[in-house]
């Protein structure tokens, strides 16, 4: 096997170009360049993601990849929900809003009173969150009226981008599942569409992940253009070595997605009830899995506090008290907070709590929490299942910070696998090859993986004490309750 395939995986925060080949039974990576997701706001005071910079990196990585070798395939995958609208013409209509905007607040409820929660759920097996693109659309279609007046096309971020290269307009299957707007048979749901107002078709058949696209164009003539996982989670799910259908992964990194793979989706009333998604993933099956919030609430201090040695910050977390001060990381008032820092600091102050005040105090703040919510998730996924979970695999950037890899182990009473990194780079790439004929199917790919990296194993140690559990858990009641006096 001598192809080279090129993965471009775009994340909320930073985007990475890595070149794969596969020789002598392993993966080998390297990276041709990085950098950061730009986010601009324009003149209609949305924050919006500036596509054609994001565009224009990517030719410049391409560019130069092809003075040193050139890849025989490329495929874009990205996080979920986010859009770009197209005119009659192919040309963009308004602008690709970021989902942490605010002008999805309070469409969520406006939406349920044209089709229920229930039903929503029933025919999309999709968790609710405010900025699902079922939301920002219905959003749009009131505050924008003259840009969906023009729109004739919707495609997803990584769609969008693929069209740029192939000149192929394309609904990739995992990322249309992102907006709850797909139904659980891969199929346009018409219902919600009406529910929300849209006036146009503006969605195509959702294509399998792996398709083959066709030529590139312009600066990648020559160069298939192939749909992988385009949601970036998909591909992370993808890329994780799973060995069993009773091991649980997280997708570590900006977010944290916990979840299991399944064939078949699990859209019951329990299910919703605890707010689990049913999102596709490669081969059609389904990433049952809930958002944690992740790795964002430190992202923003190491930002706020000029942090840039986070293995340091790390170090000294770990030799901070342990299970002083907890937060309910998916609390909405952490989603885009004007300082996290103080933010975080307020919510322990209202809860009655140590206050932390010093960096590694906030960080082991945060650290300690998302433990425990993935302790919950567990738990949660043990009940939808009717059988307990043997392992949790973490994967992603988030997957090298030992600390938590520990914490997890812990808190869960499981064993924990940490590696790779590249989760769904490696998703993406083994798409590709898929698609190219030179790796047989998913599991092939997976045991390939296995194979490729050193994999770190972490074992439970110190139980969390009930104490702190029971705090956790006042801490999640007070939020349902203040959610159901709220609605």
């Amino acid at each position: 096997m001598d192809s080279t395939c090129m993965a471009i995986d775009l994340g909320s925060g930073s985007c990475r170009v890595v070149l794969g080949q596969i020789s002598n039974g392993r993966w080998n990576l390297r990276e041709a360049g990085r950098f950061r997701t730009p986010v601009k706001p324009s003149e209609s005071g949305y924050r919006c993601w500036d596509t054609e910079e994001i565009f224009g990196q990517i030719e410049r990585h391409l560019g130069a990849a092809l003075g040193q070798q050139k890849p025989a395939s490329l495929g874009i995958d990205s996080w979920g929900v986010d859009y770009v609208l197209l005119d009659e013409h192919r040309s963009i209509v308004g602008r690709p809003v970021c989902y942490r905007d605010k002008r999805t607040t309070g469409r969520m409820e406006s939406v349920h009173k044209r089709i229920s929660p229930e039903e929503i759920y029933r025919r999309t097996g999709i968790q609710f969150l405010t900025f699902n693109t079922l939301y920002q659309l219905a959003a749009c279609v009131e505050q924008e009226p003259e840009w969906m007046a023009k729109a004739r096309h919707l495609l997803m971020i990584p769609d969008y981008l693929n069209f740029r290269l192939s000149g192929i307009l394309a609904n990739e299957y995992t990322n249309a599942t992102t907006t709850q707007m797909c139904g659980l048979n891969g199929s346009w749901d018409e219902a919600l569409q009406e529910a929300i107002g849209l006036q146009h078709p503006l969605l195509r058949t959702p294509i399998a992940a792996g398709t083959v696209l066709g030529d590139g164009r312009g600066l990648a003539a020559g160069v298939k253009i192939i749909a992988p996982a385009t949601h970036d989670t998909a591909s992370a799910v993808a890329g994780t070595p799973l060995e069993s259908t009773d091991e649980a992964y997280i997708s570590s990194g900006t977010w944290s997605l916990m979840g299991i793979e399944s064939w078949t989706p699990i859209a019951t009333a329990d299910a919703q009830r605890m707010n689990f998604t049913n999102e596709g993933g490669f081969e059609r099956r389904f990433r049952v899995l809930k958002n944690i919030m992740g790795m964002w609430p430190i992202q923003c201090v190491c930002e706020e506090k000029n942090i840039s040695d986070f293995g340091t910050l790390v170090a000294e977390a770990a030799g901070s008290e342990p299970w002083r001060s907890i937060i309910d990381v998916n609390d909405p008032e952490f989603l885009a907070p004007a300082s996290m820092t103080e933010t975080i600091q307020a919510f322990c102050r209202n809860s009655r709590q140590p206050v932390p005040e010093t960096p590694a105090q906030i960080a082991r703040c945060i650290f300690d929490s998302l433990a425990l919510s993935y302790r919950a998730v567990k738990e949660q996924i043990e009940s939808l299942r009717g059988r307990g979970l043997t392992r949790i695999r973490i994967v992603g950037g988030g997957c090298q910070n030992a600390l938590l890899n520990q914490l997890c182990a812990d808190a869960c009473e499981l064993p924990v696998v940490s590696g790779p990194v590249e989760a769904s780079v490696l998703g993406n790439l083994s798409a590709q090859m898929i698609a190219l004929g030179q790796i047989e199917n998913l599991n092939a790919a997976r045991v390939l993986i296995g194979e490729s990296f050193q994999l770190v194993e972490y074992y439970p140690q110190a139980a969390v004490p009930g104490e702190v559990l029971e705090r956790f858990d006042q801490l999640l009641a007070v939020k349902e309750t203040q959610a159901k006096a709220g609605s």
